[in-house]
């Protein structure tokens, strides 16, 4: 695989919607997620991309859910499939766990289904079952509709 630069970028403000918005869609968490729901998401996050320094196309994402204080959630980790087996999920994760506005977090949590490694090798652990729940909505109030 080419070495490739990637410049991993922390100004929300300089996130690209519709890319993140078409990267998203192609998740098994998120597909057919509304755009109006990414830019949502984006808006009141704390978000890293990663770019690619060739020409300047946004290829990788990761968010922040938080109360700027004692509690994040690791969401949204996606990185281009052109553009993977660069590192570049890890540094995005890495770039969020360093950020100045959430070091006083005291508890980070996030749901993979397929990227424990990457996780375990940032120091998250697997959570207690019995101390979580949660409460799933039915999709339509996030996705398009089938005839979208």
């Amino acid at each position: 695989m080419p070495r490739m630069a990637y410049r991993i970028e922390t100004d929300t403000a300089r996130m690209d919607v519709d890319a993140i918005w078409r990267m998203l869609r192609r998740s098994y968490w998120a597909e057919r997620v509304r755009r109006s729901i990414v830019c949502r998401a984006v808006e009141n996050s704390i978000c890293v991309g990663a770019f690619d320094e060739s020409d300047g196309r946004q290829v990788g994402v990761a968010r922040a859910v938080t109360d700027r204080a004692t509690f994040a959630w690791l969401s949204d980790v996606f990185v281009d499939e052109e553009h993977r087996g660069h590192g570049l999920a890890k540094r995005m994760c890495q770039a969020l766990l360093a950020h100045p506005d959430i070091r006083t977090v005291r508890r980070w949590v996030l749901a993979t289904r397929d990227a424990h490694e990457l996780y375990r090798g940032l120091g998250f652990q697997p959570v207690v079952p019995e101390w979580w729940m949660e409460l799933k909505p039915d999709p339509s109030v996030w996705q398009e509709s089938e005839e979208a």
